[in-house]
């Protein structure tokens, strides 16, 4: 089904981040409760000026990478983020065009380690200038409420021992630029 543009339905999860100081004792409570996994991705995301949300490809490879558009408020609360993924064959050549037409914010570079529990996608992200963080997407199926996502980010927030001091209400790119959205 074709829609207009700015009408395509958006794939919606809830979303939690925190700082975490021991890898591998965490790394340890994932691999204890998850279906699968691990898979472990390095790539570069780079983020353009949006007027909105957040636009950035990532890139894989010169041959593969996905432009990514979400919004989401900063909170260290679990919330509900909205975003569209496009796959693309071409990274180098789209970073040109968006740099060249709207602007880069600027460049995270991060090893991340995958793993999955139910429908929950669990990120152990080593991120170049900030240090060792953890991310919950709890990835919301078709007619399922947000309230039930933070339900099932509460409770995975605690089987691992996430604190809430830890938690962190900012994007990578966002604590990279001093805080600034």
């Amino acid at each position: 089904m074709l829609f207009p543009p700015g009408t395509e339905p958006m794939r919606r999860n809830i979303e939690i981040k925190a700082k975490i100081s021991d890898l591998t004792a965490i790394t340890e409570r994932v691999n204890a409760i998850a279906d699968c996994g691990p898979t472990l991705i390095d790539h570069e995301d780079t983020f353009f000026r949006s007027s909105r949300g957040r636009l950035k490809l990532r890139k894989f490879s010169d041959s593969k990478g996905e432009l990514i558009y979400y919004d989401r408020p900063d909170s260290i609360e679990p919330s509900e983020c909205r975003y569209i993924r496009s796959s693309i064959s071409a990274p180098g050549e789209i970073i040109e065009i968006l740099s060249r037409s709207i602007g880069i914010r600027g460049v995270v570079r991060k090893r991340r380690t995958i793993y999955v529990i139910g429908q929950t996608r669990i990120h152990l992200d080593e991120v170049e200038g900030l240090g060792k963080f953890i991310e919950l997407e709890v990835v919301l199926l078709p007619g399922q409420g947000a309230t039930e996502g933070v339900r099932i980010a509460r409770d995975l927030i605690d089987k691992l021992g996430i604190l809430e001091p830890d938690l962190v209400d900012k994007a990578y790119i966002d604590l990279l630029n001093g805080g600034v959205g």
